[in-house]
């Protein structure tokens, strides 16, 4: 008599650094796994960072989430603790090696919600060719940023969600990290200042940047010769892979600030976790660990469009060699990448509170007033409950 496949079903997002390698390590686990099925499905990146991991763990038994989604996993329960289902010391090889606070960013309150397979923060990256014809070199500071916006060759990702990542990029690097206080975001003197550097930026942009995320910001910086630099966008390694794009892009870390060291940016990522409803833990918890090894992420992984989240990757050739040393050039970057909040209810906060931000970038408007506004968005947040 047959053994009955297992079957499980998984979400991430629609991105060849999202979709391709957990399609190749599903395949490659089916063929270590005899009985084992793996399918993954794909979303928009705007839905992975939106969409309610509660309703997408009813549907499927392993979903890549995003790390502010944590707290709300841990204080729910939809997601499961993965330190009651993995070797201890596989956890601690993942803590000790972990890119930045990536490994943290998916522990709350004593629970594991995911595995940081997938390492990121918004990083410097240009067109060298565009550079050179302008005369100028990679911008290692604000001013020479600024001087490149105001020719029209600088892109920046600014719909809502990137607009909220770099107001938090400012104030954490201007010394003042946001939603420390219970009742406001930052402080009003640090709030305005951070708000009135992303306007004098964001007069230079073109309008279509508005509507750009990373991915479309680097599309448009490969496809086309119209912007030569990005100041800060969350990393992907793909388009400095060889034959990925049409123009390759150069990786670096981000530019200083007067009177500070370099931006603090806004750590990403993602995290491997698995649904509480799912029939199959066991298993599922075999593949998680099977994609977040170091072996897996070093190789494998990398070789099929992966961005990993354990630091021997990172830091090991094959990565680097493949990517034009994309991983040690931005490494530093991610190291000091400022962890947001992940309490239960900052994803309203998150949700509501880009929109107003972006409006003032593209028109203007009362900087105090849209503080007000924010500060009144985080306080329903604080008050959000089961």
């Amino acid at each position: 008599m047959s053994q009955k496949t297992i079957e499980l079903k998984g979400i991430t997002w629609g991105h060849t650094r999202g979709y391709v390698p957990m399609t190749a390590t599903a395949q490659r686990f089916e063929e270590l796994n005899p009985g084992v099925r793996i399918t993954w499905s794909k979303r928009s990146l705007q839905a992975f960072a939106d969409e309610p991991i509660d309703q997408l763990a009813e549907k499927y038994d392993l979903l890549v989430i995003d790390h502010p989604w944590a707290g709300f996993a841990a204080q729910t329960g939809v997601i499961v603790p993965l330190n009651d289902h993995m070797p201890a010391p596989f956890l601690e090889d993942l803590a000790n090696n972990s890119v930045g606070r990536s490994h943290e960013s998916y522990h709350y309150n004593g629970k594991q919600v995911a595995l940081a397979i997938d390492a990121a923060t918004p990083v410097a990256s240009a067109r060298m060719d565009l550079l050179e014809a302008e005369g100028v070199g990679m911008p290692q500071t604000w001013d020479e940023l600024m001087a490149l916006a105001k020719k029209g060759k600088v892109a920046v990702p600014s719909i809502p969600q990137d607009t909220l990542m770099n107001f938090y990029m400012l104030c954490s690097t201007m010394g003042e990290d946001v939603c420390v206080s219970d009742e406001y975001v930052v402080s009003e003197a640090m709030g305005i200042k951070a708000l009135k550097m992303l306007r004098e930026l964001s007069i230079h942009l073109n309008r279509d940047c508005f509507d750009w995320n990373p991915i479309q910001v680097y599309e448009a910086m490969t496809q086309t010769d119209e912007f030569a630099y990005c100041p800060f966008a969350y990393g992907y390694a793909n388009y400095a892979k060889p034959n990925y794009a049409r123009k390759l892009l150069k990786f670096a870390d981000t530019v200083t600030l007067p009177g500070t060291d370099r931006l603090c940016t806004t750590l990403g990522g993602t995290g491997l976790a698995i649904s509480a409803q799912s029939e199959h833990k066991e298993i599922a918890s075999k593949y998680a660990e099977f994609v977040a090894n170091e072996a897996m992420q070093s190789g494998f992984y990398i070789e099929f469009g992966g961005q990993p989240g354990h630091r021997n990757a990172w830091t090991c050739d094959y990565a680097n060699e493949t990517t034009d040393n994309y991983f040690n050039d931005t490494l530093p970057t991610l190291d000091r990448a400022y962890l947001r909040p992940r309490y239960h209810g900052h994803m309203f906060f998150q949700d509501n509170s880009g929109a107003p931000i972006r409006e003032y970038l593209m028109n203007g408007g009362d900087e105090k007033a849209l503080l007000d506004k924010l500060n009144a968005l985080y306080v329903e947040s604080k008050g959000i409950k089961l």
